[in-house]
C-alpha cells in the first residue's frame, strides 16, 4: 500500500491551501515541508532532504526494511523513489520535487528502524539537488500539515 493510497484513504477530503512562498527562502538557511502523501523535505541551499512524516512511521509500525533510490538518477516531481515496508505494511515512497539524488540514507540498509525512532532525522531516505525551487511552493508547510493530519 502507498503512502498516496494510505492517505487518500484517511484524509480523503481534506485539501489545505496554505502556502509559503519561496522568497522567504532568502530568510531562512533551511525550509522544511511536507507532501499529502507524508513526505517531508528540508531544502539547505538548493538540495532537499528527504523522509516520510512522524505521522506516516506511526501509522505504518515497526519499519523491517527501506528501499532508498540510487544516487546519480534523476526523479520527477510525484515520481516513485523507494519503499518502506513495515510489519503491518508496504508503502511507496514518491520524490516530493523534482532533481537528481546525490545521496541516499546508507544507514536504512542495516538499520531501517531508524525511520521509527527517528523519522524526520536520522531516518532520511535521500538528498535531491532540485531542479525547480519554485516547486516547494506546491508543498505544505508545518502548520498546513498539521491540518491535513487532523482531519
Amino acid at each position: 500500500m502507498s503512502l498516496r493510497i494510505f492517505s487518500s484513504s484517511l484524509l480523503r477530503n481534506c485539501t489545505p491551501s496554505l502556502r509559503v512562498s519561496v522568497s522567504r527562502a532568502a530568510y531562512y538557511s533551511t525550509i522544511k515541508k511536507y507532501t499529502s502523501d507524508h513526505e517531508w523535505v528540508s531544502v539547505t541551499d538548493g538540495v532537499g532532504t528527504v523522509g516520510i512524516t512522524d505521522y506516516a512511521q506511526k501509522a505504518l509500525g515497526d519499519v523491517v526494511f527501506v528501499d532508498c533510490p540510487e544516487v546519480g538518477i534523476t526523479v520527477e516531481s510525484l515520481a516513485q523513489i523507494g519503499a518502506v515496508e513495515s510489519v503491518k505494511a508496504a508503502s511507496d515512497i514518491f520524490a516530493p520535487l523534482a532533481g537528481e539524488i546525490v545521496d541516499s540514507n546508507s544507514n536504512l540498509e542495516t538499520e531501517p528502524n531508524l525511520i521509527n525512532t527517528s523519522p524526520e532525522e536520522d531516518g532520511w531516505l535521500c538528498k535531491i539537488k532540485l531542479a525547480d525551487l519554485s516547486e516547494l511552493d506546491t508543498l505544505m508547510d508545518e502548520a498546513a500539515y498539521k491540518a491535513h493530519c487532523e482531519h
